[in-house]
């Protein structure tokens, strides 16, 4: 039996971070997906072999088993590779407990299999027989990773899917954050329920924290010094910003219920937090400096 790179399968590091793994799997899952290569063997054989990877690699109690039996296998091929490598040693998961692998078998079909021989023996007992043992009796399910904007996240957003020649309209609801998942039932192949793990795409205006929002915004500095307003993004338009005279740089003012909507209450909202970066002018006009300097001799 070969031995499975896994890493190379996905085109990552092995020291790869959790967040480099999924988007790797991501962009691959979409460029091999059977709906996006119907009846292409090569393209599904593909999408079984990148989905097996990161279901080990996504994982990081299985990610710590495969990782120990590369460095070992490493370590015997550096040996001259003497007799045959003890496949048995690593068969089973550690503490006894059982992986589940029927998932893609399901959706592949039985015949052939969705997972290798490799993963079967690594991580499953009785893989060499052909035989497996199921652990729940809920029906299996397939997962696919759908990003959104943030923006979406907000408002909430609609996908189409088609599942056998059907199309359906799936309701992403508003809240939802990386990790979260959206059930939808017999939208996956052969009428397995599809799993969306949603991926919020990162925006660079703000920094999502739990349900609140942190961003900036700019003032300049004569309006910090004797007040105004200041414009203030949020998800939902721009607001004004009451400065306060005397407001200092990098001041942070709380706008209440302008953050993220709470996923379990939509009623329920988070805060967003502006930290007030002060603008000082390169150029002053005659008049300006010469203010400038009368209020500088000033005594405060």
């Amino acid at each position: 039996m070969d031995y499975k790179d896994y890493y190379k399968i996905l085109g990552v590091e092995r020291n790869a971070s959790e967040d480099d793994i999924r988007k790797a799997y991501r962009k691959l899952a979409m460029q091999y997906h059977p709906d996006r290569n119907p009846n292409d063997q090569q393209a599904e054989e593909r999408f079984k072999e990148i989905n097996e990877a990161y279901q080990v690699l996504n994982d990081a109690t299985k990610r710590a088993h495969y990782d120990r039996l590369g460095s070992d296998y490493s370590n015997w091929q550096r040996r001259g590779a003497p007799g045959d490598f003890n496949w048995d040693q690593y068969g089973g998961f550690p503490g006894g407990v059982r992986v589940e692998y029927g998932d893609l078998d399901d959706l592949f079909g039985s015949g052939g299999g969705g997972f290798s021989d490799f993963f079967r023996t690594i991580f499953g007992q009785g893989a060499g027989t052909g035989t497996r043992t199921r652990t729940r009796q809920q029906p299996q399910g397939y997962q696919q990773e759908l990003e959104i904007t943030l923006e979406e996240a907000f408002q909430g957003t609609t996908r189409v899917f088609e599942s056998d020649g059907k199309q359906k309209q799936v309701r992403i609801p508003a809240g939802v954050r990386t990790g979260s998942k959206v059930r939808v039932a017999g939208a996956g192949p052969n009428g397995l329920d599809l799993y969306l793990i949603v991926d919020v795409r990162e925006d660079p205006r703000f920094e999502r924290r739990g349900n609140d929002l942190h961003t900036t915004a700019t003032a300049n500095v004569f309006t910090a010094i004797l007040g105004g307003e200041a414009d203030v993004e949020t998800l939902s338009g721009k607001v004004k910003l009451n400065i306060p005279a005397g407001t200092q740089p990098e001041q942070v003012f709380r706008l209440a219920g302008r953050g993220m909507p709470s996923l379990k209450n939509k009623d329920e909202k988070g805060d967003l937090y502006v930290r007030l970066k002060v603008q000082v002018p390169k150029y002053l006009s005659p008049k300006q400096r010469e203010l400038l300097e009368e209020a500088s001799r000033l005594k405060f």
